[in-house]
């Protein structure tokens, strides 16, 4: 999967269901009806979508947890720190230091989620509109701490049953960090144009169709899997690792997709368009060690996006059904959403 040329063509709204999808929650999609025409970024529109998610959360009530807090104090409450209060002399005062359990939603979840309104409300591609929002939306952050955020700070954030419901919120905040250009004491922050990074379209695109047919197809079972060479010798440690982009099994069939976000599908040899050959050996390497380790024949797809034309071209190779096909992302959703089942003959 390795993307070039441009697909900046892609509407803003496709790509926000992209993402839903990719993130696992594909019933996020549904926000975006609320908005009319087409956005025309998508930080406005994430934005947008971040302020609904924020208001039902203000509403909900913060999730909060117990923290630790140390204070010298004369009234006994916690656990008295003997150790300290000796120390200090603190006992001198009439006080000792004491180590409490405190309830509080000034916690990390809701840390992010400030910091970010924040700084959107800062940034200069912001429409108005969103920016006054985010404004009279910032004060119910009143005793949250804002803080400096890392990718770190999102592998630290622990969510489980009773505040799942923060997830798709920091996916969102933390899509925003990823692809802005934001940092402390900067006048003017800036979203990248994220319709032309082309790798990191190239993965949402994989991301994307794995997790649509994982939720789509009742019952299925989709995944990225490592493949193994049949090989005997010498360091085989040093052949290189098969790892499909998507194997796709329901009802006793198995697919092997490649998603290949490539502007030109075909290669030009002798004036004449063929299929790319290294896209093609590498479905059919993957194939075959299925089949020698498994004993089954999978189908194999090629899948793209459509970008001059709509191709779709069955073959069958040495007893494999292969696909090599296109998706119109520049459609409307339910085109797109039927051509995935379509692929894999749903």
């Amino acid at each position: 999967m390795i993307s070039s040329e441009n697909h900046s063509r892609i509407p803003i709204k496709n790509i926000y269901y992209m993402l839903a999808y990719a993130w696992n929650h594909p019933q996020e999609k549904d926000f975006i009806s609320v908005f009319g025409e087409d956005e025309n970024d998508l930080v406005n529109l994430l934005s947008k979508v971040l302020l609904i998610k924020v208001k039902a959360l203000i509403k909900k009530g913060f999730y909060k947890e117990y923290i630790q807090t140390r204070d010298e104090s004369g009234i006994i409450r916690g656990k008295v720190l003997f150790k300290e209060s000796m120390e200090t002399f603190s006992y001198r005062r009439g006080k000792l230091h004491i180590l409490e359990d405190e309830m509080t939603h000034n916690i990390l979840h809701n840390q992010i989620i400030k910091t970010t309104l924040y700084h959107l409300s800062k940034m200069d591609q912001l429409e108005r509109g969103c920016k006054e929002e985010l404004t009279k939306i910032l004060p119910y952050f009143n005793d949250v701490s804002l803080i400096k955020v890392s990718s770190r700070l999102f592998n630290e954030i622990n969510l489980h049953r009773n505040n799942q419901h923060y997830q798709f919120l920091l996916d969102i905040c933390q899509f925003i960090w990823e692809n802005s250009l934001l940092h402390e004491g900067q006048a003017e922050q800036q979203f990248q144009n994220y319709s032309r990074e082309h790798r990191k379209l190239a993965k949402l695109f994989e991301d994307f169709v794995k997790n649509f047919y994982r939720k789509e197809i009742r019952g299925s079972k989709a995944k990225s899997e490592s493949l193994y060479w049949p090989a005997e010798g010498e360091e085989t440690t040093l052949l290189p690792k098969m790892t499909t982009d998507i194997s796709l099994e329901y009802d006793n069939k198995k697919f092997i997709i490649d998603t290949k976000f490539y502007k030109d599908i075909f290669s030009e040899q002798w004036e004449k368009e063929t299929v790319r050959s290294a896209h093609l050996y590498q479905l059919f390497a993957y194939l075959k060690n299925e089949e020698y380790f498994s004993g089954r024949k999978a189908c194999g797809v090629l899948l793209y996006p459509e970008v001059h034309k709509k191709v779709d071209l069955s073959y069958r190779m040495h007893g494999f059904d292969i696909r090599v096909c296109t998706i119109d992302l520049n459609g409307q959703w339910q085109g797109i959403h039927e051509r995935l089942l379509e692929v894999v003959g749903k």
